[in-house]
């Protein structure tokens, strides 16, 4: 075992022990799901930061930035950014005051029953997509760190080690941990940054680097298109903006102040440290030239010039970031089946059997996770599948429930099966640009339809 490892696996062990000593305080499904809303602004700030900067910015982000440059056909990481400042400035306070404790409440709330069970259907293939993500993530450092470990076997055990420490603690455990996690991993990056820059600096190859890197410029060079540009701002802004893992942590803060502020912070943050991964892959052409897979660019870069000691310290930084995101995805995915749909259906009232319940449903669908994980082809991939897939219906329909009383359960319901289908028919036919016909298609068929209920209940009233 190397000194990296040994440290890697204290590290994790931390972390779980963490998860257990939280989960003595854990008595209802509240507590399990959204902290027993009890977010101030330090946890809440730093659990969104940390929960949404995971690996599609250290890994998948910074390997593109190896492969292929910087430029506005990539809207990482000021598209994400973007969608955090949004949600506090346009959705946090509203969502707050509904007193929900998964996004699917809110379906239910304004549309009907009926709505809120197919909106929970819709919205866990998501979440499973963006845990993919993150474990693969997982799967990438693992490999690094163990010199030569076969992906497919990193991959299975950051997903066994993912599914216990999300069973323990929920959302309060995760919460309380993000705090060091986003500290660590920001000072982390900053310290990779740091030696690259020093070790191109001793060497003489520091203008090299920066000739040798792939192309830096707002617009892409040559083969992307408006509406591409359009396609890939639109999926994490619009995409996201409203997205379970983020909605859960604007709904367990103390307050809608807390909510608002905190989502705005957290979105300046997640630029400002973004931009630091996007740095090292493009530098990282020079410092671990001929690397075969661009997703390993920074622990790879951090390996190579980080004194042992450091390299643990990152490491385990960037699996707990990687953790914090998983462990939200997993949650929500779990809320939304086990209080959505199996508590109504059962008529379950007992807290302690809610809490067993969405314990089993994180490790059900931590499973299937892993199999995503394995099969994809990338990190980036998998999150921007998680990012689109469903996600235009339900920004459509989240947008009419909160803020008009126009529409009602037709509506809400058609919308969330047309956004779904036009974007897989979309994908699955090879459209360019599936992500804004999906969205279009959600906003005529709510509008449509919305006015045809209008127009049938005067007609059954005249």
């Amino acid at each position: 075992m190397t000194p990296g490892l040994a440290a890697l696996l204290a590290y994790l062990g931390l972390q779980l022990g963490i998860g257990a000593w939280v989960s003595r305080r854990i008595r209802t499904e509240a507590d399990y799901l959204v902290a027993g809303r009890r977010l101030g602004y330090t946890l809440a700030t730093f659990s969104i930061f940390a929960t949404w900067f995971g690996s599609e910015t250290v890994v998948g982000a910074a390997g593109n930035a190896f492969r292929d440059g910087v430029s506005l056909a990539s809207a990482e990481p000021f598209g994400y950014g973007l969608c955090l400042v949004l949600m506090g400035l346009v959705f946090a306070g509203p969502l707050w005051r509904r007193r929900l404790t998964t996004l699917a409440d809110l379906f239910r709330q304004r549309y009907s029953a009926g709505v809120e069970r197919l909106a929970a259907l819709i919205l866990i293939p998501g979440s499973i997509l963006w845990a993919a993500a993150q474990i693969r993530s997982f799967g990438h450092v693992l490999a690094t760190v163990t010199d030569g470990i076969p992906l497919d076997l990193a991959i299975g055990a950051a997903a066994a080690f993912t599914l216990l420490y999300t069973v323990f603690g929920g959302l309060l455990a995760d919460a309380i941990t993000d705090v060091v996690q986003g500290t660590m991993l920001a000072v982390g990056l900053l310290v990779v940054l740091a030696a690259v820059l020093l070790q191109l600096q001793a060497t003489g190859g520091l203008p090299e680097a920066i000739a040798n890197a792939g192309p830096i410029a707002v617009l892409p060079a040559t083969g992307v298109s408006a509406w591409a540009m359009a396609e890939e701002w639109a999926i994490p802004v619009c995409g996201s903006v409203v997205a379970t893992e983020l909605v859960s942590r604007i709904i367990a803060t103390r307050s809608p102040n807390v909510a608002r502020r905190s989502a705005v912070g957290a979105g300046a943050l997640y630029v400002v440290v973004g931009i630091v991964p996007l740095a090292i892959g493009l530098l990282g052409q020079t410092v671990v030239p001929g690397l075969a897979e661009p997703e390993q660019v920074i622990p790879t870069v951090a390996e190579t010039l980080l004194p042992v000691a450091f390299f643990a310290i990152f490491a385990g930084a960037l699996v707990s970031a990687i953790l914090s995101t998983v462990d939200s995805t997993l949650l929500v995915s779990s809320g939304l089946l086990s209080h959505n749909l199996l508590v109504p259906m059962l008529r379950i009232s007992d807290e302690r059997i809610k809490v067993r319940l969405a314990r089993a449903g994180v490790m059900a669908f931590g499973a299937i996770a892993y199999l995503q994980a394995v099969r994809a082809e990338g990190v980036f991939e998998l999150v921007e599948e998680a990012s689109a897939f469903g996600s235009a219906g339900t920004l459509v329909t989240v947008c009419f429930g909160l803020f008009t009383t126009f529409g009602g359960a037709m509506a809400g319901g058609l919308t969330l099966v047309a956004g779904m289908v036009t974007y897989l028919a979309a994908s699955w036919g090879s459209f360019a640009y599936p992500f804004l016909l999906s969205l279009g298609i959600s906003l005529a068929t709510y509008v449509v339809t919305a006015f045809a209920e209008r127009a049938v209940h005067r007609f059954r009233h005249a």
